[in-house]
Order: structure tokens, then sequence, then C-alpha cells
């Protein structure tokens, strides 16, 4: 045989070469397409410390694939409202609302015959106010709760059934307070931030209670004692007679025929106003 007929020709070697090199190329699209990963080269381990990695680039899913991983990065962080000291006494006033500043405070309700009403004249004068809840009555009248948080107003605690808490056992004090808080989150999404003992009757329990809960003790300057139903001229005088410059004034809107405090808030509001006072609510904690 002659040598030419044995040796290829480099016509033929060419052709070879070119058909090793296109089925090379069609094994690295496959694995491409197939999302395989290439293989790593392999280097020298760095001397000292250990080197920090190339970052790989972030794999994208497929249009229409389903995130499994919520988007954390673009979550709002969440606080947590630090806890109050435990208090030895009640805040009697709020002189760190400024110069004259006062609040309202409303307990017992909310309740359907009166709170409306209270809740009327208040948007009509764009005046806030801080409604000291009970239990038994917020549960079953949460709508007013909301009208209440619509409107700006501050909610608090003041138990579920309005007991004398200083007579009461630790335990019955966690589960009044602590069963009013819970409606209330439930209906505005967040617990509140400032409770009153019924008739002022605090004591260490209740303050290291309530401490515990998240909320601060809210007491009053003046108490218009209009439980007692003794007139409307005479609760508007005794909260014309009592403003000052920080005064908490008391009055409630249920727990009894609160007609007359309804009436006299239509009186002694706008002329507070006109006197110059500024009626406030405490601002919300951090």
């Amino acid at each position: 045989m002659k040598r030419d007929q044995m040796v290829p020709s480099r016509r033929t070697l060419l052709r070879v070469t070119a058909c090793l090199g296109a089925a090379a190329a069609v094994r690295m699209l496959t694995a491409e397409d197939t999302g395989a990963p290439a293989p790593e080269p392999h280097s020298a381990p760095a001397a000292g410390p250990k080197a920090a990695q190339p970052k790989a680039a972030p794999v994208r899913p497929r249009a229409g694939a389903y995130r499994l991983e919520p988007m954390t990065a673009y979550t709002p962080p969440r606080y947590h409202t630090a806890l109050p000291p435990v208090r030895t006494r009640p805040f009697l006033s709020m002189p760190q609302l400024g110069e004259h500043s006062m609040v309202l405070t409303f307990d017992d309700g909310p309740d359907p015959r009166y709170t409306p009403g209270i809740l009327k004249t208040l948007r009509e004068h764009d005046v806030r106010a801080v409604f000291f809840l009970c239990g038994e009555m917020a549960t079953d009248n949460r709508d007013l709760l909301r009208e209440m948080r619509d409107d700006g107003h501050v909610i608090g605690n003041h138990t579920w059934t309005h007991p004398q808490l200083n007579k009461t056992p630790p335990a019955k004090i966690r589960d009044e307070i602590g069963r009013t808080s819970e409606v209330i989150e439930q209906t505005l999404g967040e617990p509140p931030q400032w409770f009153r003992a019924p008739y002022g009757a605090w004591n260490r329990n209740v303050f290291e209670i309530q401490a515990e809960m998240g909320m601060e003790p809210l007491a009053w300057t003046v108490d218009t004692l209009d439980w007692t139903t003794p007139g409307t001229p005479t609760i508007i005088r005794r909260v014309l007679d009592g403003a000052a410059p920080g005064v908490v004034v008391l009055s409630h809107d249920a727990g009894g025929d609160r007609s007359q405090s309804v009436a006299a808030l239509r009186t002694y509001l706008p002329e507070l106003l006109a006197q110059g006072y500024r009626l406030k609510v405490p601002p919300r904690r951090r």
C-alpha cells in the first residue's frame, strides 16, 4: 500500500477537527439550557486568613415561578414599644403637653346611647380626647372603638368589669386588665398604652401588672362628678372653674344616664377653646 494512502490528508484532518468542535459546543449549550452548573476551576488555597469567595450571580426565577421565600428586604421593620417603668403613683396632670393645654377624658364606655354624641361634639371642634374603656362594654360596641381610632382619639384600658382593684387578688387584676387590652388590640390592631384604675384605686400590684402589659397610669386633676348627675350647669361650672395648664378632666360616657355629660360638653368645650386652651392627648410612646 502506498504511503500517501495510509496518512490522512490535511483536508480530512480539518474536517474531523471541525466536527469535534461542533459536538463540544452542542454539549455546552445543552448544559446551559438545563441549568446544570459549570465545573469550578481548581486553584491553590490562598495563604494567610481564608480568602473571601466571590459571590455567585443571583439565580433569577423563571417567569411565572412561585416565590417560596418572602421579599424581606422590602418588609418594613417592626418596632416594639419599650415597657414603661413600674410607677408608685399615677399621673395627675400633663403639663408637658405645653402651655394652655388640657386633656379631656371619658370613662366606662363605650355606650351607644351617649358615646356617639360626645364623639360628634369633639369632631365638630376638631378636638381629641382619651377614652378609658371597660372591656364588657367595648366587646359589644367595637364599631365605636373604630370610630374613636379613626377620629384620632387615644383609647385606654379601664378593666373589664370596673372592680375596685386595691381589694382584688393579683390573678383577678391580671384577668381584668388583660382581657380588656386583648379586645382593644383585636379590634384596633394595637394594645392600649394608658390605664386608669376604677375609682382611682391603685396599689403596688396594679402598678406592676399594668407596667408588664405596657401601660402608664393616668388619673385626673378635675373630677366633674358627672356620675352623680348633679345637673348640666354644675358640670359646666366645675370644668371651667378647674381649667388650667396641664389639667386632666374626668367625665363619663357610660355607667348610667350620661345625658348631662353629653350636654355639658357642648357648652364647656367651645368656651375652653375661646379662652385659648388647646385640648390635647398624651403622645404615643415608641
